[in-house]
């Protein structure tokens, strides 16, 4: 079998959909049923994947401001597609897989992969530019795509249902966290923590883009709630590439507060220590088409408070503490039992490490194949 995939989302900062792909590329490059794995970006085939522990580079940057001016954004619709078009020409022969809604036009099979549908259900939460863009891409992938691909059994239904997409050409395959997550010793987080100013057990954590979509402006309501000395006892620790929305200018207030840190984003390597350093995980979501973070924090010991919004509950299972992400007073009282009862902190705990071991990349790579062949026996 012959496969092209593109890697188009593997680049600094490697977010959600990023890791996803990098993941990928490299469970496939070990299946010795891949005669032939080519990776595509942009316009053309590269030899290898791009290093993710770099900047974001003048290309990625480049396409974000081109995408926010309307003329530009048109312009690039109409011209990408012949390029790739041109580039793609004599590849017929193999299998091309979009790991991030997108199909160019491609004479061969293709399949492509759909994480969510927050551009249409949460339109409101995203930028109008990307709204459009995105919109107009998926329609053409819908026309060109032979079968998709989507994170979990939710988003199967709910792809299916939204696009009257038969179902038997949907297959869900679930992601996985690396192997870099996973429960450590106080010797083994000592280096990171101090780096940040941390203590082991002593901060509550939030891994994920500062976006209006994950729900920070509840948590941080709930937050708020929690008496005065939990909070400084046990501050709320933000980690993520600033997106949008005005949800900064609240998290800056509670910085000053004293109970909030703000990290940004930090270096790849040093977020499976946070993970394993944190007391408690938070994650409110209003909409996920995963919750990777989610998978990252019961891998790592770390037990689990999150909302039982869309994918959540198919994530968790019965390894986390869930409530509805609009209920800010029942998530306060979740964090507070989070923070100070052993009993359920010990059993969650354990109840993660064993959700989380039900999921892999490997599994991921396999369940991957196993639709390129339906495609291409």
């Amino acid at each position: 079998m012959k496969l092209i995939l593109s890697i188009d989302p593997v680049r600094f900062p490697l977010t959600g959909i990023g890791r996803y792909t990098f993941e990928l590329a490299r469970h496939l490059e070990s299946m010795s049923e891949l005669e032939d794995l080519q990776y595509f970006s942009g316009h053309r085939f590269v030899d290898e994947l791009p290093d993710v522990e770099g900047t974001s580079g003048l290309s990625s940057d480049l396409r974000h401001s081109l995408l926010k001016n309307r003329l530009t954004t048109s312009l690039y619709q109409h011209i990408s597609p012949l390029i790739k078009k041109q580039a793609l020409r004599k590849h017929a022969d193999h299998l091309f897989h979009g790991p991030n809604y997108y199909l160019p036009p491609f004479a061969g099979t293709s399949v492509c992969t759909f994480h969510d549908l927050s551009i249409y259900k949460w339109a409101h939460c995203h930028p109008p530019e990307r709204v459009r863009f995105m919109r107009h891409e998926i329609e053409l992938t819908l026309k060109r795509a032979d079968m998709l691909i989507t994170d979990t059994e939710y988003t199967r239904q709910e792809v299916a249902a939204f696009f009257n997409w038969p179902l038997n050409k949907i297959r869900a395959v679930h992601l996985a966290c690396s192997d870099d997550f996973h429960p450590r010793t106080q010797q083994e987080l000592a280096a990171t923590l101090n780096k940040y100013q941390l203590n082991s057990g002593a901060f509550s954590l939030y891994v994920g883009t500062i976006e209006p979509r994950k729900n920070l402006e509840v948590l941080l309501d709930a937050y708020a709630m929690l008496p005065l000395s939990v909070r400084m006892n046990w501050p709320l620790v933000l980690i993520g590439y600033q997106g949008w929305g005005n949800t900064l200018t609240r998290i800056e207030a509670a910085v000053t507060e004293g109970w909030v840190r703000y990290l940004g984003f930090v270096p790849s390597a040093d977020v499976p220590l946070l993970f394993a350093g944190a007391r408690l995980f938070l994650f409110p979501s209003l909409y996920e088409g995963f919750g990777l973070p989610l998978l990252e924090a019961m891998a790592s010991g770390t037990p689990v408070v999150c909302s039982n919004a869309s994918t959540l509950p198919e994530v968790a299972g019965n390894a986390a503490a869930m409530c509805d992400p609009k209920d800010a007073d029942e998530l306060s009282r979740l964090i507070a039992k989070g923070l100070e009862d052993e009993t359920w902190r010990n059993e969650a705990r354990l109840r993660g490490l064993l959700r989380a071991h039900s999921f892999s990349w490997e599994n991921c790579a396999e369940e991957t194949l196993a639709v390129y062949k339906e495609l291409r026996p």
